[in-house]
């Protein structure tokens, strides 16, 4: 999953990027409005969260532009105001969920994950693919009944993988939705974690490679 965390706080900012990145995901950083407008038309994101009050392009700007795009993405809004009336308003712009400040993290996640699931198809919260079970909630991955420990990105690059039932999903694809923006588009990583994660997937191999294509399982 990919997200773009928009927060003027810079240290809330990071604070908010690590957590995420610990849970496997993608994560891109800006701490303006203006900057956050730059970023949505360069990249696809699953979720953006978005502080509602942000210097030079206003939160509520930023989120309309992401409604009048008709962009898939979802939004989070963050506003350090908890009356009813400004989560009203908010989710009238046309965000999808309202996290008032201050929030405690593990909500913050499980909106963020509930917010990702929410895609044009529909996906169960655990995936199950060729004696895969995969819990993006919990962390967990199982081959056949049995635990498979798996490093942060190896873990997003297989929750890709599940999420596109049986298509084929290129280097590009996997790099966009499973690293951020600072990854050398030309590095060999995507090649190296899939290696991996086939060793610690075990026998028979389930991920396929498509030649000139991608991967597939």
């Amino acid at each position: 999953m990919r997200v773009l965390v928009v927060e003027d706080e810079q240290l809330l900012a990071d604070a908010v990027a690590t957590g995420l990145r610990r849970e496997a995901m993608a994560v891109d950083v800006v701490y303006d409005g203006a900057a956050a407008l730059e970023r949505i038309g360069v990249n696809d994101y699953d979720v953006v969260v978005l502080d509602r009050d942000l210097p030079v392009v206003h939160g509520d700007d930023v989120c309309r532009k992401i409604v009048e795009l008709g962009m898939p993405t979802r939004v989070l809004m963050l506003t350090a105001s908890g009356d009813v009336s400004d989560r009203v308003e908010g989710l009238e712009i046309g965000a999808d969920d309202y996290l008032p400040k201050p929030f405690a993290f593990s909500e913050l996640i499980a909106r963020v994950r509930a917010l990702g699931r929410r895609t044009s198809v529909p996906l169960p919260p655990v995936l199950e693919r060729a004696g895969i079970k995969l819990d993006p909630n919990r962390r967990e991955v199982f081959r056949d009944g049995h635990e498979v420990q798996l490093a942060p990105k190896e873990f997003a690059v297989l929750e890709v993988l599940m999420r596109s039932e049986g298509a084929v999903v290129s280097a590009e694809q996997l790099l966009e939705k499973a690293w951020d923006e600072n990854t050398d588009p030309f590095t060999n990583v995507v090649r190296v974690t899939v290696m991996t994660l086939r060793r610690k997937l075990g026998e028979p191999p389930v991920i396929v490679t498509v030649p000139g294509s991608g991967y597939r399982i």
